[in-house]
């Protein structure tokens, strides 16, 4: 069967990425409401970091929870961009949402100040994974799960921190793509400054993720959606006319970033081994 042309398969992509964001919002609830009771507990803890995922992760649970079940921890560091701690607040006053504000700075200098010679993605690992220290750490005093922020695009590309970022219990939006992250932030009111600023994690200064990523996401998206869930191959893809050097790289960052997307590989010496054989989650006795 021939390939269609590239200008089809982007039409097509961008049609399947279209959501019904009523619909979608249902499931969303329900999934939340169902994964953390059946964890045991009514609440979560996220970081709220300014940005869309977060925000987004944010009114999801509200909805799903009710606002007083969902705690919002604003975590920043001494060059984190002021505007980010002003959308979070933002998202905290729309939602009538517990928070905190917990300056990570006196957490992370010392460290810092004993490799000097760190470059900004160590720098901006262990501002991420300390981020992720005192969320877990708040999620016993709140007796709340810790909540998830990141996208399937984030996810496939290994576009976050392990064991920063993308620690989590739970987490809404990890299937959807970041073009479906913007659609459902709008239908859900996620306030316009945050919607309109460049994606940022804001780990260093002047962070841009598509500047660092060197494509948009709107580009991504579509290859990632006719990869993954289209199943088109590489070779397919670009026989269709798009650039082969752009889906090679595009290919080669999901796989060798599948190891961020699974438990650590145990090495099998039982007849059960966990993950292997023993995948039964939550089932004795939930």
């Amino acid at each position: 069967m021939t390939t269609p042309p590239k200008a089809d398969l982007v039409a097509k992509a961008r049609s399947a990425l279209q959501l019904n964001l009523p619909l979608t919002e249902r499931i969303l609830h329900s999934f939340l409401q169902n994964e953390v009771r059946k964890f045991g507990f009514s609440r979560v803890v996220l970081n709220l970091s300014g940005g869309i995922d977060s925000a987004l992760s944010a009114f999801l649970a509200a909805g799903a929870l009710g606002p007083e079940n969902v705690l919002a921890l604003l975590l920043p560091y001494r060059e984190s961009n002021p505007d980010s701690l002003n959308d979070g607040y933002g998202v905290v006053e729309e939602l009538g949402i517990p928070s905190k504000v917990i300056e990570i700075t006196p957490l992370v200098d010392p460290y810092f100040a004993e490799f000097r010679d760190m470059d900004v993605k160590r720098r901006g690992n262990v501002i991420a994974r300390t981020r992720m220290i005192v969320l877990y750490d708040h999620t016993v005093e709140f007796n709340g799960l810790p909540l998830g922020t990141s996208n399937k695009t984030e996810l496939l590309l290994g576009y976050s921190t392990l064991h920063g970022d993308m620690a989590s219990a739970v987490n809404p939006i990890g299937d959807l793509y970041k073009a479906q992250v913007r659609q459902l932030s709008r239908h859900l009111g996620v306030p316009e400054p945050i919607m309109a600023k460049p994606p940022s994690a804001d780990l260093w200064p002047g962070q841009s993720d598509e500047n660092e990523l060197g494509f948009t996401y709107e580009d991504v998206d579509h290859v990632l959606y006719l990869l993954v869930d289209e199943r088109y191959s590489p070779g397919e893809l670009v026989a269709a006319g798009f650039d082969e050097e752009f889906v090679g790289y595009v290919t080669r960052m999901v796989q060798a970033m599948q190891y961020k997307r699974r438990p650590p590989i145990i090495a099998k010496l039982s007849q059960r081994t966990i993950e292997r054989d023993f995948r039964y989650p939550r089932d004795w006795g939930r």
